[in-house]
């Protein structure tokens, strides 16, 4: 079962990265919005799977990888139901809607911001847990370490005001071929999780 339930999880993120891809660039925003309620839940599935291989001595930085999923998926859930709910179904006030839309880039854009910061953490400990045994996992650990960096962009520019000034200005286009990107990165460590967990199967 547990091989079974992490080539799932695997699965769920491959295909909510590659649709949040595609939603983002036909900008289809509601649709984003709803498949960033259900990576969570796949990348905290995928993290647990890597967290049961992990080897005793190991164990300290695969528990941080796992509490950190925990922590992503918490304040990314509360980011996307808050803008599939209130936000989009009540009329807010000006002050309201600069804090609770996304598209303000205020203190809900910022929690994003911190819950991807707490996910790219997450990978970078998981993979320094993994004992890669293949060339499918080196690739793997890698790219989950690697992805670590993300972790001082996404915490650090929203502490600079770096988005303060862009509250209503343009189509979003470039945050949006930012996020189409990180997909293109983030997507290899779904296969390859994929691929890591079916090769358990033989």
């Amino acid at each position: 079962m547990n091989r079974t339930i992490s080539k799932i999880a695997s699965a769920i993120t491959i295909v909510t990265v590659f649709l949040f891809a595609l939603f983002e660039i036909i900008n289809f925003t509601m649709g984003s919005f709803f498949v960033c309620l259900i990576l969570p839940i796949g990348f905290i599935m995928m993290t647990a799977g890597l967290h049961n291989e992990c080897e005793p001595d190991r164990k300290v930085a695969a528990n941080i990888g796992l509490i950190l999923a925990t922590v992503y998926s918490v304040f990314i859930m509360l980011v996307y139901f808050s803008q599939l709910t209130t936000v989009k179904n009540e009329q807010l006030t000006d002050q309201m809607a600069q804090l609770l839309r996304f598209d303000r880039y205020g203190l809900i854009f910022n929690y994003d911001l911190l819950g991807y910061g707490m996910m790219a953490l997450s990978t970078f400990f998981t993979g320094l847990a993994m004992r890669s045994k293949s060339k499918t996992d080196k690739w793997l650990k890698a790219l989950m370490m690697i992805h670590g960096v993300f972790y001082l962009s996404c915490t650090f520019m929203p502490i600079t005001g770096v988005f303060s000034n862009m509250s209503s200005g343009g189509d979003g286009l470039g945050g949006r071929l930012a996020l189409v990107a990180w997909c293109a990165y983030f997507l290899p460590i779904g296969i390859l999780a994929f691929v890591h967990f079916s090769k358990k199967d033989k």
